[in-house]
Parts: structure tokens; sequence; C-alpha cells
């Protein structure tokens, strides 16, 4: 067993998907990753019964009733918030005030402003943080980076990405809590949007100017179990927007849940002077080169690499020539969040902070009041 001095222990609010993925993943990193070993120390739940069997399920060594009471713990070193939007501002904040290092999952805020409180608190309080875009620690996603940053596709002209699920497409989808603007900020917009927005910064650049169009599809929704009530929707069921980045690129951002047939289809393509990449999620193992210096050569056109040798980004950690899985990504993302305690990595570029999570959501916020405004809107970050 580590000793008290190589041990990190993790305090988590939140026991819905990202927090039955964050709890695997810090499970699985010992297995992986040398280091410290994370520890889960406590879960913050206002429900005995739900705590104690999620504590019981993952490993945590206790629960409590509110999440203040994992800022006093002086076991806990990292606060690791999966709540809903609306819980992420006030909790992390606190966390970083107390000392503790803080990962959030995303979108980092409701707001643009929400999101920039948050991360004056992480830079004035000097701790670690990172906010929850695992989609930057797919390996295919990585390569990709990594070839545009070698040049390998010249400059950059185009890039487009969709992500569509169908949630949303059945009108008797209970009405919850991403459904109402005050507790979820955005909608689509904000919930897959964020994810796109962030990945369309990593490969591509800071976008500068945008012009979108949000859609509602089903005005009305029921509450879970009252069929009888009708609550008005107040966020998107989808949205589009038109990029121009700072580069010079353009782009097309899509995301829906009203796509029947798609479950979790997040694609992307780039398009540049020497070359294009395509990626799918459905393929997540799969990236799709095309290189103008294999024009003429027997085999032209996009070649199907499977990012599945010990040479690419993550894959020797694992079982080199075997396909990996989503829930690997956080155990990356999370591994790269421990190194940066450690002083053996640092967050960023590759991983996201939350310098990163706030320029998804000033993003989002341009899109959303484009759309109201029906004009173009221009991207300005605060310093």
């Amino acid at each position: 067993m580590a000793d008290q001095q190589s041990v990190i222990g993790i305090g988590m609010l939140g026991m819905g998907q990202m927090g039955r993925a964050h709890s695997s993943a810090f499970r699985r990193l010992p297995q992986v990753r040398a280091g410290a070993e994370p520890r889960l120390i406590a879960l913050a739940c206002r429900s005995a019964e739900k705590g104690r069997a999620f504590a019981e399920r993952f490993g945590f060594a206790d629960w409590r009733e509110q999440w203040r009471d994992l800022l006093n713990d002086n076991r806990i070193t990292v606060f690791d918030n999966t709540g809903p939007n609306g819980t992420h501002a006030e909790p992390c904040i606190a966390a970083a005030r107390a000392g503790k290092h803080v990962v959030c999952e995303k979108p980092l805020a409701r707001s643009g402003a929400e999101a920039y409180g948050m991360l004056k608190a992480v830079r004035e309080a000097g701790v670690i943080h990172m906010c929850g875009f695992n989609y930057r620690f797919l390996p295919a996603v990585r390569l990709a980076k990594q070839l545009i940053e070698e040049g390998r596709l010249g400059r950059v002209l185009q890039f487009r990405i969709r992500y569509l699920q169908s949630s949303l497409a059945d009108p008797n989808f209970p009405f919850r809590w991403r459904s109402d603007r005050e507790h979820a900020g955005h909608g689509v917009l904000g919930d897959l949007g964020s994810h796109i927005v962030d990945l369309a910064r990593f490969l591509v650049g800071e976008p500068a100017r945008v012009s979108g169009s949000l859609a509602i599809y089903f005005q009305e929704r029921s509450p879970e179990g009252a069929p009888e009530r009708r609550v008005t929707v107040t966020v998107d069921d989808a949205f589009q927007a038109l990029v121009e980045f700072a580069s010079g690129a353009s782009g097309v951002l899509e995301a829906s849940k009203v796509c029947l047939g798609s479950k979790n289809r997040l694609e992307f393509e780039v398009n540049g002077t020497d070359g294009s990449l395509r990626f799918s999620l459905e393929r997540l193992n799969d990236l799709e080169v095309y290189l103008r210096s294999d024009e003429g050569t027997a085999t032209p056109g996009f070649r199907r690499v499977e990012v599945t040798d010990a040479t690419h980004p993550f894959v020797a950690q694992w079982w080199p020539r075997h396909f990996l899985g989503w829930d690997q990504t956080f155990v990356h993302e999370l591994g790269c969040l421990l190194d940066a305690i450690e002083g053996r990595a640092t967050t960023a570029p590759y991983g996201a902070t939350f310098e990163d999570g706030y320029r998804a959501a000033v993003v989002c916020d341009a899109i959303a009041t484009s759309a109201e405004r029906g004009v173009p809107m221009r991207i300005e970050y605060l310093p």
C-alpha cells in the first residue's frame, strides 16, 4: 500500500454519468501510471442512501451530506466537480480558496462571466485546475493535433464539426434541469457545443467572429412523473454556427439532440493546403489522413490510420495494437491532472484548463447572442 506522502486524496461532488466515469478512471490510474496513488476519500451527496451506495460501489471511504464538508477534510487534495452546471461555480471557487486543486466537468459554467469568476479564483489561489474536455485525450484526436502542429496539412483553410444525438427527438422526454436556462445556462449549445467549440480551438486556434442560430423544436415538456404538467423549455435543442478563425480559416459548427438514429455522433474534418483529416467518434480508434504528398502514388486518397500503435499518443500505457474506448479518455485526462499536481507536467496546452473552459463559454455566449440579434459577434476575452 502507498504511504501517505504518495497519496492524492479525491473529494467528489456529483454521482451522475460523469461521476461514475471519473470514479472509475481514478481507480484505474495506478494500473497505467507511475506516481502518487489517487485515493477516493469522500463523496458529497444529500441522500444518505444514495451516497452510501455510490461510495461503496466505487470505493470512496466515506460520503458527506454537504460539499463544503469536503473542503474541511485535510486528506483531500483534489476537488472533483461532476455536478450539474448550476453547481459548478460556487463549489469550485470555494475549493480553490481552500487550497484544493480543482477539476470541473464541462461546460465550466453557465456563462462566460460566471466562468471568468472561476478562472480568477483558481489563478489567485495558485492551484492546479482542469476543465473536463475529455475528447482532447482520444489518441486519434491527439494525433490530429500533432499532424497539424507539425505542418503536415500546410495552412489550415477549413474546419467543420458536428455532434449529433437523439434524446430530445422524443417529445415525451421529460423536462429536467438541462431544459432550464437558470440551471443549465445553455441547452445543446452548452452541453454538446462546448465540446466542439473546445475542439475547434484545440485544433485550429482562436475564433475571431461567429454567426449563430438556435432552435427549440419542442417548446414544452412534462416533468418526470407528472405528465399532466407542462413546463416551458428555455434553452435550445440544436444550434449551428459559422466561425471565422483568427488565423484566417473558416469553420462550421453544429450540434443537435433531435437527430433520430444518432446516438453519440461526433465528427470533424480539417482541410489544409497540403492535406486533410477526418475523424468520427463512432470509429474512435481511426483517423483518416489525406496528404498531398501521397498524390501520384499507387494508393492516393484518404488513408485510414488505426491509432493503436505503441508510438501513437497514450497507447503504450495500455495494450498496443488493441482498441481503446471512451472511458479511457478520462484515465488520460485525470492522469494529466495528477502529473501537473506532482510537477511532472502541466495541464496546458494539451489538457484543458479553466481558461479553456472560460474561452469556450465566451464563444458559446457569442453564438447565442448572434442568434438572438441576427448579426455576427466578435469574440472578446477578458484579460
